[in-house]
Protein backbone atom coordinates (compact mmCIF):
# COMPACT_ATOMS: atom_id res chain seq x y z
CA UNK A 1 0.00 0.00 0.00
CA UNK A 2 2.93 1.86 0.64
CA UNK A 3 4.88 1.87 -2.88
CA UNK A 4 1.72 3.28 -4.49
CA UNK A 5 1.46 6.49 -2.45
CA UNK A 6 5.48 6.74 -2.64
CA UNK A 7 4.58 6.81 -6.80
CA UNK A 8 1.47 9.35 -6.51
CA UNK A 9 4.19 11.81 -4.10
CA UNK A 10 6.82 11.44 -7.40
CA UNK A 11 4.17 12.28 -9.70
CA UNK A 12 2.86 15.16 -8.04
CA UNK A 13 6.59 16.43 -7.37
CA UNK A 14 7.39 16.11 -11.29
CA UNK A 15 4.06 17.83 -11.98
CA UNK A 16 5.64 21.05 -9.91
CA UNK A 17 8.94 20.52 -11.10
CA UNK A 18 7.51 20.99 -14.87
CA UNK A 19 5.17 23.86 -13.95
CA UNK A 20 8.36 25.69 -12.47
CA UNK A 21 9.94 24.86 -15.71
CA UNK A 22 7.57 25.89 -17.90
CA UNK A 23 7.31 28.96 -16.03
CA UNK A 24 10.44 30.03 -16.06
CA UNK A 25 10.60 29.63 -19.70
CA UNK A 26 7.42 31.76 -19.84
CA UNK A 27 7.47 34.21 -23.47
CA UNK A 28 8.43 38.13 -22.27
CA UNK A 29 5.19 39.79 -22.74
CA UNK A 30 5.20 42.90 -24.97
CA UNK A 31 2.22 45.36 -25.24
CA UNK A 32 1.41 47.50 -27.85
CA UNK A 33 -1.45 49.63 -27.60
CA UNK A 34 -4.61 51.84 -29.32
CA UNK A 35 -6.01 54.65 -28.05
CA UNK A 36 -9.33 56.03 -29.72
CA UNK A 37 -12.87 57.00 -29.34
CA UNK A 38 -14.47 53.45 -29.08
CA UNK A 39 -17.53 55.21 -27.51
CA UNK A 40 -19.42 58.65 -28.17
CA UNK A 41 -20.07 60.34 -31.81
CA UNK A 42 -16.87 59.57 -32.88
CA UNK A 43 -16.87 55.64 -32.13
CA UNK A 44 -17.14 54.94 -36.28
CA UNK A 45 -13.75 56.11 -36.84
CA UNK A 46 -12.04 54.92 -33.19
CA UNK A 47 -13.16 51.62 -33.53
CA UNK A 48 -11.86 51.71 -37.56
CA UNK A 49 -8.19 52.70 -35.61
CA UNK A 50 -8.32 49.94 -33.29
CA UNK A 51 -9.83 46.95 -34.87
CA UNK A 52 -7.16 47.72 -37.72
CA UNK A 53 -4.72 48.13 -34.70
CA UNK A 54 -5.40 44.61 -33.34
CA UNK A 55 -5.43 42.80 -36.92
CA UNK A 56 -2.04 43.91 -37.85
CA UNK A 57 -0.35 42.63 -34.27
CA UNK A 58 -2.42 39.13 -35.07
CA UNK A 59 -0.68 39.21 -38.36
CA UNK A 60 2.70 39.59 -36.71
CA UNK A 61 2.67 37.55 -34.03
CA UNK A 62 4.81 34.68 -34.87
CA UNK A 63 7.30 37.01 -36.08
CA UNK A 64 7.62 38.40 -31.76
CA UNK A 65 7.28 34.47 -30.79
CA UNK A 66 10.43 33.97 -32.76
CA UNK A 67 12.23 35.63 -30.94
CA UNK A 68 10.85 34.79 -27.61
CA UNK A 69 8.07 37.47 -26.98
CA UNK A 70 4.61 37.02 -26.51
CA UNK A 71 3.28 40.19 -28.09
CA UNK A 72 -0.29 41.69 -26.40
CA UNK A 73 -2.62 44.25 -27.77
CA UNK A 74 -4.42 46.70 -25.41
CA UNK A 75 -7.25 49.04 -26.38
CA UNK A 76 -8.15 52.80 -24.43
CA UNK A 77 -11.19 54.24 -25.07
CA UNK A 78 -10.50 58.03 -25.12
CA UNK A 79 -14.02 59.04 -25.77
CA UNK A 80 -12.71 61.63 -28.07
CA UNK A 81 -11.99 63.79 -25.05
CA UNK A 82 -8.57 65.05 -23.81
CA UNK A 83 -9.03 64.79 -20.36
CA UNK A 84 -10.19 60.81 -20.71
CA UNK A 85 -7.14 61.26 -23.05
CA UNK A 86 -4.06 61.88 -20.56
CA UNK A 87 -5.95 59.78 -17.63
CA UNK A 88 -4.99 56.67 -20.41
CA UNK A 89 -1.84 58.12 -21.17
CA UNK A 90 -1.12 57.71 -17.29
CA UNK A 91 -2.18 54.74 -17.24
CA UNK A 92 -0.34 53.60 -20.50
CA UNK A 93 3.10 55.23 -19.08
CA UNK A 94 2.78 52.97 -15.60
CA UNK A 95 2.61 49.73 -17.77
CA UNK A 96 6.27 48.95 -18.26
CA UNK A 97 5.21 45.95 -20.78
CA UNK A 98 3.65 48.83 -23.14
CA UNK A 99 6.39 50.18 -25.51
CA UNK A 100 4.59 52.26 -28.46
CA UNK A 101 0.92 52.81 -28.77
CA UNK A 102 -1.06 53.55 -32.34
CA UNK A 103 -3.42 56.39 -31.89
CA UNK A 104 -5.60 58.94 -31.49
CA UNK A 105 -8.26 60.27 -33.45
CA UNK A 106 -8.39 63.76 -32.36
CA UNK A 107 -5.57 66.02 -32.23
CA UNK A 108 -7.42 67.03 -29.18
CA UNK A 109 -6.42 64.34 -27.57
CA UNK A 110 -2.82 63.62 -28.87
CA UNK A 111 -1.32 66.75 -27.82
CA UNK A 112 -2.03 66.70 -24.15
CA UNK A 113 -1.30 62.86 -24.22
CA UNK A 114 1.66 62.24 -26.01
CA UNK A 115 3.26 65.03 -23.47
CA UNK A 116 1.99 62.56 -20.32
CA UNK A 117 3.75 59.81 -22.39
CA UNK A 118 6.97 61.73 -23.51
CA UNK A 119 8.87 61.47 -20.39
CA UNK A 120 8.33 57.75 -20.48
CA UNK A 121 9.35 57.42 -24.10
CA UNK A 122 6.15 55.41 -25.55
CA UNK A 123 6.35 55.52 -28.76
CA UNK A 124 3.27 57.10 -30.62
CA UNK A 125 1.98 56.64 -34.48
CA UNK A 126 -0.51 58.69 -35.66
CA UNK A 127 -2.90 57.49 -38.21
CA UNK A 128 -5.07 60.57 -38.11
CA UNK A 129 -3.57 63.38 -36.23
CA UNK A 130 -4.16 66.30 -38.42
CA UNK A 131 -2.38 69.72 -36.71
CA UNK A 132 0.61 70.94 -36.95
CA UNK A 133 0.70 71.13 -33.47
CA UNK A 134 0.99 67.60 -33.29
CA UNK A 135 4.97 67.31 -34.91
CA UNK A 136 5.86 70.88 -34.49
CA UNK A 137 6.11 70.94 -30.68
CA UNK A 138 9.53 68.30 -31.73
CA UNK A 139 8.53 65.54 -29.15
CA UNK A 140 10.90 62.65 -30.15
CA UNK A 141 7.75 60.00 -29.13
CA UNK A 142 5.31 61.68 -31.31
CA UNK A 143 5.06 60.52 -35.12
CA UNK A 144 2.51 60.58 -37.80
CA UNK A 145 1.62 58.64 -41.13
CA UNK A 146 -1.00 61.64 -42.09
CA UNK A 147 -0.97 64.81 -43.91
CA UNK A 148 -0.97 68.02 -41.95
CA UNK A 149 -3.47 70.56 -41.56
CA UNK A 150 -1.51 73.30 -42.84
CA UNK A 151 -1.69 71.11 -46.63
CA UNK A 152 -5.20 69.78 -45.85
CA UNK A 153 -6.65 72.61 -45.11
CA UNK A 154 -5.16 74.37 -48.69
CA UNK A 155 -6.14 71.35 -50.98
CA UNK A 156 -9.54 71.99 -49.80
CA UNK A 157 -9.69 75.32 -49.78
CA UNK A 158 -8.11 75.26 -53.67
CA UNK A 159 -10.63 72.52 -54.93
CA UNK A 160 -13.24 75.35 -53.64
CA UNK A 161 -11.74 77.93 -54.91
CA UNK A 162 -10.44 76.29 -57.93
CA UNK A 163 -12.83 73.38 -59.36
CA UNK A 164 -16.29 74.07 -57.65
CA UNK A 165 -15.42 78.17 -58.69
CA UNK A 166 -16.69 79.49 -55.53
CA UNK A 167 -15.84 83.19 -54.99
CA UNK A 168 -17.46 84.00 -51.31
CA UNK A 169 -17.24 81.32 -48.38
CA UNK A 170 -18.19 80.91 -45.50
CA UNK A 171 -16.43 79.25 -42.80
CA UNK A 172 -17.17 77.16 -39.83
CA UNK A 173 -15.11 75.74 -36.82
CA UNK A 174 -16.38 73.42 -34.10
CA UNK A 175 -14.17 75.19 -31.72
CA UNK A 176 -11.06 72.31 -31.16
CA UNK A 177 -7.63 72.51 -32.11
CA UNK A 178 -8.39 69.93 -34.85
CA UNK A 179 -11.29 71.80 -36.23
CA UNK A 180 -10.12 75.26 -35.78
CA UNK A 181 -6.77 74.62 -37.12
CA UNK A 182 -8.19 73.10 -40.79
CA UNK A 183 -10.54 76.08 -40.69
CA UNK A 184 -7.83 78.53 -40.29
CA UNK A 185 -5.20 77.13 -42.87
CA UNK A 186 -8.44 76.78 -45.43
CA UNK A 187 -9.42 80.53 -44.82
CA UNK A 188 -5.42 81.92 -45.02
CA UNK A 189 -5.27 79.83 -48.58
CA UNK A 190 -9.02 81.06 -49.98
CA UNK A 191 -7.81 84.75 -49.64
CA UNK A 192 -4.67 84.07 -51.26
CA UNK A 193 -6.60 82.70 -53.66
CA UNK A 194 -8.80 85.76 -54.22
CA UNK A 195 -11.97 83.89 -52.99
CA UNK A 196 -13.94 86.11 -49.99
CA UNK A 197 -14.19 84.94 -46.72
CA UNK A 198 -17.72 86.47 -45.84
CA UNK A 199 -17.65 85.20 -42.24
CA UNK A 200 -15.80 83.11 -39.75
CA UNK A 201 -16.65 81.62 -36.23
CA UNK A 202 -16.61 79.24 -34.02
CA UNK A 203 -19.64 76.93 -33.06
CA UNK A 204 -20.02 74.23 -30.53
CA UNK A 205 -23.85 73.76 -31.53
CA UNK A 206 -24.66 69.89 -32.20
CA UNK A 207 -28.21 70.08 -32.73
CA UNK A 208 -30.26 73.37 -33.66
CA UNK A 209 -28.49 75.67 -36.67
CA UNK A 210 -31.32 77.70 -37.68
CA UNK A 211 -29.35 80.73 -36.02
CA UNK A 212 -25.93 80.16 -38.50
CA UNK A 213 -27.87 79.31 -41.31
CA UNK A 214 -29.83 82.17 -41.71
CA UNK A 215 -26.17 83.78 -41.29
CA UNK A 216 -25.14 82.12 -44.58
CA UNK A 217 -28.20 82.64 -46.51
CA UNK A 218 -27.97 86.85 -45.24
CA UNK A 219 -24.29 86.53 -46.34
CA UNK A 220 -25.18 85.08 -49.77
CA UNK A 221 -22.14 82.81 -49.74
CA UNK A 222 -21.78 80.50 -52.60
CA UNK A 223 -19.96 77.84 -50.13
CA UNK A 224 -19.48 76.83 -46.66
CA UNK A 225 -16.51 75.79 -45.15
CA UNK A 226 -16.98 73.92 -41.62
CA UNK A 227 -13.98 72.34 -40.49
CA UNK A 228 -15.10 69.54 -38.24
CA UNK A 229 -16.33 66.10 -37.64
CA UNK A 230 -19.01 64.05 -38.67
CA UNK A 231 -21.36 64.06 -35.84
CA UNK A 232 -21.65 67.70 -35.97
CA UNK A 233 -21.57 68.46 -39.57
CA UNK A 234 -24.56 65.43 -40.21
CA UNK A 235 -27.17 67.27 -38.93
CA UNK A 236 -25.79 70.99 -39.84
CA UNK A 237 -26.01 69.68 -43.69
CA UNK A 238 -29.27 68.42 -43.18
CA UNK A 239 -30.57 71.54 -41.74
CA UNK A 240 -28.64 73.03 -44.43
CA UNK A 241 -30.60 71.64 -47.29
CA UNK A 242 -34.06 71.58 -45.72
CA UNK A 243 -33.68 75.42 -45.36
CA UNK A 244 -32.82 75.68 -49.54
CA UNK A 245 -29.42 75.92 -49.21
CA UNK A 246 -27.97 74.12 -51.64
CA UNK A 247 -24.08 75.28 -52.04
CA UNK A 248 -21.10 73.26 -51.49
CA UNK A 249 -20.24 72.20 -48.02
CA UNK A 250 -16.30 71.53 -47.79
CA UNK A 251 -14.21 70.28 -45.16
CA UNK A 252 -11.87 67.95 -43.91
CA UNK A 253 -10.98 64.40 -42.92
CA UNK A 254 -13.40 64.93 -40.11
CA UNK A 255 -16.46 64.02 -42.35
CA UNK A 256 -14.79 60.87 -43.59
CA UNK A 257 -17.40 58.21 -42.10
CA UNK A 258 -20.23 56.54 -43.07
CA UNK A 259 -22.37 57.72 -40.52
CA UNK A 260 -22.16 61.38 -42.39
CA UNK A 261 -25.18 60.06 -44.89
CA UNK A 262 -26.95 58.47 -42.13
CA UNK A 263 -26.75 61.71 -39.99
CA UNK A 264 -27.27 64.14 -42.89
CA UNK A 265 -29.76 62.31 -45.26
CA UNK A 266 -30.22 63.78 -48.43
CA UNK A 267 -28.59 66.77 -47.16
CA UNK A 268 -25.44 65.47 -47.44
CA UNK A 269 -25.16 65.63 -51.23
CA UNK A 270 -22.71 67.65 -52.68
CA UNK A 271 -20.49 67.44 -49.27
CA UNK A 272 -16.94 67.42 -50.31
CA UNK A 273 -14.30 66.80 -48.08
CA UNK A 274 -10.12 66.32 -48.02
CA UNK A 275 -9.60 63.14 -46.12
CA UNK A 276 -5.81 61.84 -45.36
CA UNK A 277 -7.38 58.53 -45.33
CA UNK A 278 -7.95 56.77 -48.70
CA UNK A 279 -11.44 55.55 -49.48
CA UNK A 280 -10.74 51.64 -50.06
CA UNK A 281 -11.58 51.73 -54.10
CA UNK A 282 -8.22 53.68 -53.97
CA UNK A 283 -6.12 51.08 -52.29
CA UNK A 284 -5.61 47.98 -54.34
CA UNK A 285 -3.62 46.11 -51.37
CA UNK A 286 -6.61 46.69 -48.89
CA UNK A 287 -9.06 44.62 -50.41
CA UNK A 288 -7.83 41.35 -48.51
CA UNK A 289 -7.40 43.57 -45.31
CA UNK A 290 -11.37 44.53 -46.18
CA UNK A 291 -12.22 40.89 -46.67
CA UNK A 292 -10.66 39.42 -42.96
CA UNK A 293 -11.78 42.79 -41.62
CA UNK A 294 -15.61 42.21 -42.57
CA UNK A 295 -15.37 38.62 -40.98
CA UNK A 296 -13.90 39.72 -37.53
CA UNK A 297 -15.91 42.63 -36.81
CA UNK A 298 -18.90 42.26 -39.06
CA UNK A 299 -18.42 45.93 -40.42
CA UNK A 300 -16.72 47.20 -43.62
CA UNK A 301 -12.84 48.18 -43.39
CA UNK A 302 -13.06 52.35 -44.08
CA UNK A 303 -10.26 54.83 -44.43
CA UNK A 304 -8.93 55.24 -40.58
CA UNK A 305 -8.79 51.46 -41.03
CA UNK A 306 -6.37 51.52 -43.68
CA UNK A 307 -4.50 53.96 -42.11
CA UNK A 308 -4.85 52.67 -38.37
CA UNK A 309 -3.12 49.22 -39.86
CA UNK A 310 -0.39 50.96 -41.20
CA UNK A 311 0.33 53.13 -38.42
CA UNK A 312 -0.04 48.94 -36.28
CA UNK A 313 2.95 48.32 -39.05
CA UNK A 314 4.97 50.88 -37.67
CA UNK A 315 5.03 50.44 -34.75
CA UNK A 316 5.46 46.31 -34.97
CA UNK A 317 8.82 47.06 -37.14
CA UNK A 318 9.79 49.53 -35.20
CA UNK A 319 9.51 47.39 -32.05
CA UNK A 320 11.54 44.20 -34.02
CA UNK A 321 14.20 45.75 -34.88
CA UNK A 322 14.56 47.45 -31.35
CA UNK A 323 15.01 43.56 -30.59
CA UNK A 324 17.01 42.81 -32.98
CA UNK A 325 19.41 45.71 -32.48
CA UNK A 326 19.59 45.25 -28.65
CA UNK A 327 21.05 41.26 -29.41
CA UNK A 328 17.07 40.06 -29.32
CA UNK A 329 16.40 41.39 -25.78
CA UNK A 330 13.66 43.04 -24.37
CA UNK A 331 14.45 47.23 -25.85
CA UNK A 332 13.93 49.71 -23.71
CA UNK A 333 10.90 52.37 -24.56
CA UNK A 334 13.97 54.78 -25.54
CA UNK A 335 15.17 52.25 -27.94
CA UNK A 336 11.75 51.59 -29.55
CA UNK A 337 10.89 55.13 -29.46
CA UNK A 338 14.39 55.71 -31.76
CA UNK A 339 14.11 52.89 -33.90
CA UNK A 340 10.07 53.94 -34.98
CA UNK A 341 11.53 57.37 -35.59
CA UNK A 342 14.31 56.23 -37.88
CA UNK A 343 11.04 54.12 -39.87
CA UNK A 344 11.95 53.34 -43.73
CA UNK A 345 9.72 50.78 -44.92
CA UNK A 346 8.84 50.07 -48.67
CA UNK A 347 7.10 47.42 -48.39
CA UNK A 348 4.06 45.55 -46.95
CA UNK A 349 2.16 48.60 -46.66
CA UNK A 350 -0.80 49.69 -47.61
CA UNK A 351 -0.33 53.12 -48.01
CA UNK A 352 2.90 53.41 -49.71
CA UNK A 353 6.14 53.87 -48.45
CA UNK A 354 7.10 55.41 -45.03
CA UNK A 355 9.77 57.31 -43.06
CA UNK A 356 9.57 60.02 -41.09
CA UNK A 357 11.44 63.46 -41.00
CA UNK A 358 13.13 65.10 -37.85
CA UNK A 359 9.68 66.10 -36.01
CA UNK A 360 8.01 63.32 -36.90
CA UNK A 361 6.03 64.01 -39.97
CA UNK A 362 5.98 61.45 -43.29
CA UNK A 363 7.99 62.93 -45.81
CA UNK A 364 5.34 61.91 -48.18
CA UNK A 365 1.65 61.85 -48.20
CA UNK A 366 -1.54 61.81 -50.60
CA UNK A 367 -4.73 63.53 -49.27
CA UNK A 368 -8.12 62.56 -51.20
CA UNK A 369 -10.97 64.91 -52.32
CA UNK A 370 -13.82 63.34 -51.58
CA UNK A 371 -17.74 64.17 -52.88
CA UNK A 372 -20.96 62.64 -51.63
CA UNK A 373 -23.46 62.15 -54.39
CA UNK A 374 -25.85 59.91 -56.05
CA UNK A 375 -24.48 56.43 -57.64
CA UNK A 376 -25.97 54.63 -60.69
CA UNK A 377 -28.46 53.16 -57.78
CA UNK A 378 -29.47 56.33 -57.01
CA UNK A 379 -28.16 56.10 -53.36
CA UNK A 380 -25.96 58.66 -52.16
CA UNK A 381 -22.55 57.07 -51.25
CA UNK A 382 -18.70 58.82 -51.12
CA UNK A 383 -17.24 59.03 -54.69
CA UNK A 384 -12.91 59.97 -55.49
CA UNK A 385 -13.39 63.37 -57.19
CA UNK A 386 -9.11 64.02 -56.83
CA UNK A 387 -5.92 62.54 -54.66
CA UNK A 388 -2.86 65.42 -54.16
CA UNK A 389 0.33 64.45 -52.71
CA UNK A 390 2.42 66.34 -50.13
CA UNK A 391 5.70 66.59 -49.54
CA UNK A 392 6.90 67.69 -46.03
CA UNK A 393 10.17 69.24 -45.83
CA UNK A 394 13.01 67.74 -43.72
CA UNK A 395 13.58 69.75 -40.50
Amino acid sequence: MKKPALSILTLGAAILVSASLGSAHAATVIKIASMSPLSGSSSDLGLQIRNATELAIRDNKAAFTALGFDVQFVAYDDQADPTTGTANARRIAADNSILAMVGTLNSGVVIPSSEVLAPSHVAIVSPANTNPKVTDRGLANMNRICARDDSQGPAGADFLVSTLKAKRVYVLNDKTPYGQGLADAAEAFMKTKGAAVVASEGTEEKSDFSSIIGKIKASKADAVYFGGLYGQVGPFAKQLREAGVTVPVMGGDGFDSPDLLSLAGAGAKDVFFTTVAPPLNAVPAARVLASRYKSVYKKDLAGFGIMGYDSAKVVIAGVLNAIKANGNKLPTRTQVESAIRKTNLTTGLLTGAIDFNSIGDRTSSKMYIIQVKNDAASKLDFSTAGTVTVKSSKQ
